[in-house]
């Protein structure tokens, strides 16, 4: 890199000094005598401007090799400058495009693992969206089971009950009759005390023979009678039996339709469960086709990030056989150098 404030004065005691020892005063020479420091275009200018005022007051002309070793060094010296620019230039553009594909990189990772997350979270909503299915399709098979088997129970008892109530009604018209032929009885044996009062008096006599046979078959009525009342008291029990179990399988009725009106329910809330299965395998689809269409992405700027490496290890190739070539010719140069004689004095005193 140059020094700044470089003047004049150190340019010409570095030159005399070079010819004090007998070594040309090259710019490469010059500027090492300077401890490597100074541009070169700088050291070259005021070189010519010294060599001029030389050549004004000692008259010494440039030999041929001399200007050709100084056109080659400032050759190399536009070469060096122009390779540095064109290097800093290419190493800048290539940062800049590795920053910009690098940030390209990490938003499509982050995408990229974005969706992977989401993904993942709908897999697991949908598995547990399927785990839960599967539970409400046992709980369902089961509450079928026992739906069907609550109607075939339902079923039962409302044969049963229409048994019962067949029972009751053939009960009603037995006890009915009962009390018919009961009524029928005590009437006939009023009808019966009333003639034989009427006959009394006329068949004292044969009311004394016919007592004992009117007493016996009075025995046998009152007998049938307490028979036919205990059959009724029986019938009652029975109808009162037969009514309770009537509440009772209507109670049964009842729940079993309550039953079946909680299973219509959860088969509503079944179907609404499978749409939303549904829907969430719609949203895994739609976000396992964004990840593929992500991957295709990172594969292009995979892709570019390589075709970026070939250019600039080309670019630094180009760069290294530009400085080989302008160390072949320092050491051209310096080889010159060392062979040429001395220049001669050009007379000066001192």
């Amino acid at each position: 890199m140059a020094r700044t404030g470089l003047y004049q004065s150190e340019v010409r005691k570095a030159r005399d000094a070079l010819l004090a020892q007998g070594r040309h005063p090259s710019v490469d020479a010059v500027r090492v005598a300077l401890g490597n420091t100074g541009s070169k275009t700088t050291i070259h200018k005021y070189l010519k401007e010294l060599e001029a005022e030389n050549g004004g007051a000692g008259g010494r002309k440039s030999t041929i090799s001399e200007a050709l070793q100084d056109l080659v060094e400032r050759l190399a010296a536009r070469l060096q400058e122009e390779s540095n620019e064109r290097a800093a230039v290419i190493e800048s553009e290539s940062v800049e495009r590795e920053r910009r594909d690098a940030e390209s990189m990490a938003v499509l990772r982050r995408e990229l693992e974005k969706a992977r997350d989401d993904l993942r979270a709908l897999a697991a909503e949908a598995e547990a969206e399927k785990r839960s299915h599967e539970q409400t399709q046992g709980r369902l098979h089961a509450e079928t089971v026992a739906r069907h088997t609550a109607e075939q129970q339902v079923s039962d008892l409302k044969e049963r009950l229409l048994e019962n109530e067949a029972h009751r009604q053939s009960l009603e018209e037995k006890h009915t009759h009962a009390r018919g032929a009961l009524e029928h009885y005590r009437q006939s044996v009023k009808e019966q005390r009333d003639q034989d009062q009427r006959r009394h008096e006329q068949q004292v006599q044969q009311f004394q023979a016919e007592h004992r046979q009117l007493q016996q078959s009075l025995v046998v009525k009152q007998e049938e009678a307490t028979r036919l009342n205990q059959d009724c008291a029986k019938l009652v029990s029975e109808l009162s039996h037969a009514r309770q179990a009537l509440f009772d399988q209507q109670s049964i009725g009842r729940h079993q339709e309550k039953r079946i009106e909680d299973l219509q329910v959860e088969v509503r809330r079944t179907a609404a469960l499978e749409a939303q299965l549904t829907d969430k395998t719609a949203q895994q689809e739609a976000l396992v086709a964004r990840l593929e269409s992500a991957t295709g992405q990172v594969s292009a700027l995979t892709g570019r990030i390589r075709e970026l490496e070939i250019s600039l290890a080309s670019e630094q190739s180009g760069l290294a056989a530009q400085q080989s070539i302008m160390g072949e010719l320092r050491t051209l140069l310096a080889n010159r150098a060392q062979t040429e004689p001395p220049p001669a004095s050009t007379g000066r005193e001192g």
